[in-house]
C-alpha cells in the first residue's frame, strides 16, 4: 500500500463525494480515480479493499463534520448550546456531500456486517463522549436530557439536509432554538463549581453523529 498522506486523503475526499452522489453501489475504485482526477488504478494501490476504503470515509467525515474546538470555549448555558448547534447545523449544511455521504455509510452498513459493527463502535463511542461532555462542562440538563437533545436534533438534520422542503416555512434556527428550549427547559443554572474549564473539556464535544446527527454538543457521521 502507498503511504502518501495527501494522495490517500484527496482519494477519500473523492470516495466522500462518489458516496453522496452515487450512493454504495456506485463506489468503485475507478469512480474515485475519475473523482479525485488521477490516473486510473491510483486507489488500488492505497486501500487493500472496498471495506477498507468505506472504513477511511467513515473516519474522514467524522473529521470534516466535527466542530472548531474555538467554539466550545464559552461558559455554560442554554443559550451557549442553542449557539453551538447553529454553528454545526452550518458546518452539516456547508458539508452537506459529507453528511449524505454518512448517511449512505449507515445503509450500506445495513447490508455489511463488518462495516455496521466498526460504525456502530465509532458512532457509540461518539455518542459517549457527546453524553459526557455535556455532564462535564456544565451544561444544562442532565444525562438522559443530553441524549433526548441529541436524538432530537439529529432527526431534525436528517429531514432538513435532505428533503429541505417539508420545512421550507420554518426557519430552521429557529427550529433549533424551540427543540432547545423545550428539551432543557427555561432554566439554565448550573453550578459554577461543577463546571470544567474551558481548556480541560474534550475536544469531541459536537462531533456529529456519525455518524452522527449533531447532538447536545454534537455537532452532530455531523465529525446556511
Amino acid at each position: 500500500m502507498r503511504s502518501n498522506p495527501e494522495r490517500r486523503v484527496a482519494l477519500v475526499d473523492a470516495a466522500i463525494e462518489v458516496l453522496a452522489r452515487d450512493g454504495a453501489r456506485g463506489l468503485t475504485y475507478r469512480a474515485v480515480d475519475e473523482a479525485a482526477g488521477v490516473p486510473i488504478g491510483t486507489a488500488t494501490n492505497y486501500f487493500a479493499n472496498r471495506d477498507d476504503l468505506l472504513g477511511q470515509a467513515s473516519l474522514r467525515i467524522h473529521d470534516r463534520l466535527g466542530p472548531d474546538p474555538a467554539h466550545l470555549d464559552q461558559p455554560p448555558s442554554r443559550e451557549f448550546l442553542t449557539k453551538l448547534i447553529r454553528f454545526l447545523r452550518r458546518r452539516l449544511t456547508e458539508d452537506r456531500t459529507g453528511y449524505l455521504a454518512l448517511l449512505e455509510l449507515r445503509l450500506e452498513a445495513t447490508r455489511r456486517p463488518e462495516l455496521q459493527q466498526s460504525l456502530t463502535r465509532r458512532v457509540r463511542a461518539n455518542l459517549q463522549e457527546n453524553l459526557d461532555l455535556h455532564q462535564a462542562a456544565g451544561l444544562p440538563g442532565d444525562r438522559t436530557t443530553a441524549l433526548v437533545l441529541y436524538l432530537a436534533i439529529g432527526g431534525l438534520m436528517v429531514e432538513h439536509l435532505t428533503l429541505p422542503d417539508v420545512l421550507d416555512d420554518e426557519p430552521i434556527d429557529e427550529l433549533i432554538g424551540t427543540v432547545v428550549r423545550h428539551v432543557i427547559g427555561q432554566s439554565d443554572s448550573t453550578n459554577p463549581s461543577d463546571r470544567t474549564p474551558a481548556a480541560e473539556r474534550t475536544p469531541a464535544a459536537g462531533r456529529s453523529q456519525a455518524g452522527q446527527s449533531p447532538g447536545a454538543g454534537s455537532p452532530p457521521e455531523e465529525r446556511s
